[in-house]
């Protein structure tokens, strides 16, 4: 067997070679966050980690030669390096900032000079679904090599999906055991459980006290036989306009008069689009104009599980719904894209609130 950049393997070996650099700081908060907080969380990493070398070797043929975890492994709540050291993988003790997570940067690094160093290794496993992994990624794509992603699927940016494609991506979940992921679900709900029930509380103390401060305020009222002034409708303050939602501090800024209409107004039902709407509002609600390439950025961080196009292609949703429009603006040395908010639709008047 002869690879794709002329490396001859030695001793006739007949499958490839494969390096595997995992992001365990990034898989192991994935699981405490969104399952429960376990005495024992390490133990279903190492399943996984054992399942995907078996998985490489029979389903792909791939023997991997180089293991790399990385972490800030002094800030987790239990010590795995020794149980990693066994299994074959070597760890890698990076510092965590509150800026920047270093072990992308170190993992990164040790990817490129296993690629330049090593030239028998052909197919790269990342365990890890950030976005920052694209451009070494689409590097090593560039220099022949395969690239596999593994990540829970709610853990993985839709951009590095597109980039390894979704025939590279294995699900973290099926390497775990049925029975171990069966207990791990079971503590989650007890968790969500516990914590519904402690909301429910907070909820029902808070009410109470709602309850209790319109009396005193009732009684108040009564024994000085003060009458509320009453108000006409719902922003009648001085300030407020029904047609913009403008007040006079400057805090929300209307529109201004369009130049061409909204489509027909139609009211957003779905989560993501909504969710698209409250970040446009919550970010730029004070601006009557907004531009189209900041608000994709943040946009980017709401919703990193989706792809650029799928980001995309909500503005297209929420425009076809009379929420927003989008115009053309000319410009040097490029045009540019704006977003016009309409704040007559139903939907908007909700998420802007009285």
């Amino acid at each position: 067997m002869t690879y794709s950049n002329g490396y001859k393997p030695q001793g006739g070996h007949s499958r490839g070679f494969a390096a595997v650099f995992i992001d365990f700081e990034n898989i192991y908060y994935y699981l405490k966050e969104n399952y429960a907080d376990l005495p024992d969380l390490n133990d279903y990493l190492f399943d996984m980690l054992r399942n995907l070398q078996r998985h490489l070797e029979r389903r792909l043929g791939l023997q991997c030669i180089i293991m790399k975890a990385y972490a800030d492994f002094e800030r987790l709540k239990s010590a795995p390096q020794g149980s990693l050291y066994l299994m074959g993988v070597e760890t890698h003790n990076v510092l965590g900032t509150d800026h920047k997570n270093t072990a992308d940067m170190k993992l990164c690094i040790d990817a490129l000079e296993v690629l330049y160093t090593r030239p028998e290794i052909e197919s790269f496993i990342f365990l890890a679904g950030d976005r920052d992994y694209i451009p070494v990624i689409q590097h090593l794509k560039k220099q022949a090599r395969s690239v596999f992603a593994v990540a829970f699927r709610g853990n993985i940016s839709g951009d590095l999906l597109l980039n390894v494609g979704p025939q590279n991506f294995i699900d973290a979940v099926t390497l775990i055991d049925p029975e171990m992921m069966k207990r791990l679900e079971m503590s989650a709900r007890r968790q969500r459980e516990i914590e519904a029930a402690e909301r429910k509380r907070d909820e029902q103390r808070t009410a109470e006290l709602v309850r209790r401060e319109a009396l005193l305020e009732e009684s108040a009222a009564r024994d000085e036989s003060a009458e509320l002034p009453e108000r006409d409708d719902e922003y009648s303050e001085e300030g407020y306009d029904d047609d913009d939602l403008m007040i006079d501090d400057g805090d929300v800024l209307s529109p201004p008069a369009p130049t061409q209409s909204f489509n027909s107004l139609v009211p957003i039902l779905g989560d993501t689009e909504r969710l698209c709407l409250e970040v446009l509002l919550k970010n730029y609600g004070r601006h009557p104009e907004v531009w189209m390439s900041p608000f994709l950025r943040k946009l980017s961080d709401a919703l990193p599980r989706l792809a650029d196009f799928e980001r995309k292609a909500l503005l297209t949703t929420l425009e076809a719904a009379g929420a927003i429009r989008i115009e053309k603006r000319r410009g040097e040395p490029y045009d540019y894209s704006i977003i016009l908010v309409n704040y007559n639709h139903p939907t908007v008047r909700e998420l802007v609130g009285p």
